[in-house]
């Protein structure tokens, strides 16, 4: 390659070596998105749930020129009205050096090729409301917001407190 070529994109799977990068792009996102107060996972949570004897999700991690530029985190969901599995992105994030050069759309893409070669039925996530270049993003690619839907989250002390 010579000196003025762009380097190369590559995605690959994440490993149980990747651990400590996929904790800084959940730390990089959360100050993006302003939560960083809500990050409570560590490396040995990660290690455990990625990688252990339950893995209850996969990452993609993005390489431009060999160097981690992004990253995308994602499980299967299941949809009753299609009868098949879905994929849901929980993260997608791009170092803001690296922004407008493709890889967010990389990541998806190949997030896309999974969930067919899976034969899902749909993939979503959700986007804050006020992260207009993400919706922007994502409209341009296609992607329509369910606005007719509304998240809803039980977690901490209200989540240990939904018994009978």
């Amino acid at each position: 390659m010579n000196a003025d070529a762009a380097p190369s994109l590559r995605i690959a799977p994440a490993t149980e070596r990747d651990v400590a990068v996929i904790l800084s792009f959940i730390r990089k996102l959360a100050e993006y998105e302003k939560l960083s107060h809500q990050v409570a996972a560590t490396e040995e949570l990660l290690r455990d749930t990625l990688f252990g004897g339950r893995r209850v999700a996969e990452v993609l991690i993005a390489y431009l020129a060999d160097e981690p530029a992004g990253f995308a985190l994602y499980f299967h969901n299941f949809s009753t009205f299609l009868g098949r599995p879905g994929i849901y992105l929980e993260d997608l994030f791009v170092e803001p050096a690296h922004r407008g050069k493709g890889i967010g759309k990389a990541l998806l893409i190949e997030i896309a090729k999974i969930a067919k070669d899976r034969n899902c039925g749909r993939l979503e996530w959700a986007v804050l409301d006020w992260n207009h270049p993400a919706i922007d993003f994502y409209r341009g690619l296609g992607a329509i917001a369910l606005d007719d839907w509304t998240l809803f989250r039980v977690t901490g002390e209200a989540l240990d407190n939904l018994q009978l």
